[in-house]
């Protein structure tokens, strides 16, 4: 039986919510992945605890999907049994998501000094290691910064060249750009960990911001699926 009234546009209103909880959950699946190929290219640097956290964020994001589709179905079929059910879910969702963000901002210290301690350990095998040197590298270039703390951290890293950063330091490669006695010398001189560790807040931040707006859409969903419940009960009761 069909319900009517208030309960009808609640329906609609339920199924509109949860369309949005569906599309949401893509996007918290699409943030989570990004900032897990971000965690995995600096893993050296953030070690296992760092990609725990988007990891955590793609299965929540999985579950806000699958959720969504759930109650957007219980809505068009106005299934009493349905509706708790996702109702139910909802709470666990809730729960969950607060887990992990209490778990995010108790790690995040962690993570911080994970960063700082792993870098400090892997420079000095910048000349031993290729993966290590290919590392180092790829993130001075890509994030425009030099050294842990700033450029100093390399000086004598090259004994036969003592005075030199490694060119990935270079804002434009060129001959001279990487020593710091030649007239030509031009380098990044702010630190990676300070760069690498505001890249990590930013996504990080980004995919909290998304989950904090489903937060907000799952409380309604829940409201409209306890007021769409009792609507139908009271539909069968008056039968």
């Amino acid at each position: 039986m069909a319900v009517q009234g208030g309960a009808k546009c609640i329906k609609y209103l339920m199924f509109f919510f949860n369309f949005i909880f569906f599309v949401l959950g893509i996007g918290i699946i699409v943030g989570g992945s990004l900032t897990l190929t971000v965690y995995q290219e600096y893993v050296d640097f953030t070690g296992d605890t760092g990609t725990a956290i988007p990891i955590a964020l793609i299965c929540i994001g999985v579950f806000i999907f699958l959720t969504g589709f759930f109650g957007c179905c219980g809505a068009i079929k106005e299934n009493y049994c349905m509706l708790g059910a996702y109702a139910a879910i909802m709470v666990i969702l809730l729960i969950l998501e607060l887990a992990a963000g209490i778990a995010g901002y108790v790690l995040r210290d962690d993570i911080d000094n994970l960063v700082d301690k792993n870098m400090k350990e892997l420079m000095p095998k910048y000349n031993e290691s290729e993966s290590t040197q290919k590392l180092f590298d790829d993130m001075q270039t890509n994030l425009k910064c030099c050294g842990v703390n700033n450029y100093t951290n390399w000086l004598g890293w090259n004994q036969s060249q003592p005075n030199t950063v490694p060119e990935s330091c270079c804002v434009q490669p060129g001959t001279g750009c990487n020593n710091l006695g030649s007239p030509s010398f031009n380098i990044h001189t702010d630190g990676c960990y300070d760069s690498l560790k505001d890249l990590l807040i930013t996504n990080i931040g980004i995919v909290a911001g998304v989950a904090i707006g489903i937060a907000v859409i799952e409380v309604f969903g829940i409201i409209f699926a306890c007021c769409l419940m009792r609507a139908i009960k009271s539909e069968y009761e008056v039968v």
